[in-house]
């Protein structure tokens, strides 16, 4: 059985960013300037970019960050094989604490596969 609604985590994440942006609208509005120029397709494709940012949030421990990007590389067009690869290098790179949080970011890819993304 699932812990957590990832789809419905990453609906709180978004609102609670919105929430944010209304009492910093000037950092909020950088950040999404820095975001869609991050994850926008140039040298490196947007859904290349996205994963990179999965794998980076697994190893940071970072739940909100697992939420986004599952969801943003599979609308970006990721297969759920290319996340599961994303994974075992975020658990190179972050290790033990990487392997928990990588299995968060499979139940989130399963979530949301189910969800219709």
């Amino acid at each position: 059985m699932a812990s957590k609604s990832w789809p419905e985590f990453h609906q709180e994440v978004v609102e609670m960013m919105g929430q944010y942006g209304k009492e910093a609208p000037k950092t909020m509005e950088a950040f999404a300037a820095l975001h869609k120029l991050g994850a926008s397709d140039s040298a490196i494709s947007a859904k290349t970019k996205e994963l990179i940012a999965l794998g980076i949030g697994i190893a940071v421990r970072c739940e909100g960050c697992i939420a986004f990007h599952v969801h943003d590389a599979m609308k970006a067009g990721a297969t759920k094989k290319e996340i599961v690869d994303t994974i075992g290098v975020a658990i190179l790179m972050g290790g033990g604490p990487a392997v928990m949080y990588g299995t968060k970011a499979l139940e989130a890819i399963e979530q949301f596969e189910n969800n219709g993304k």
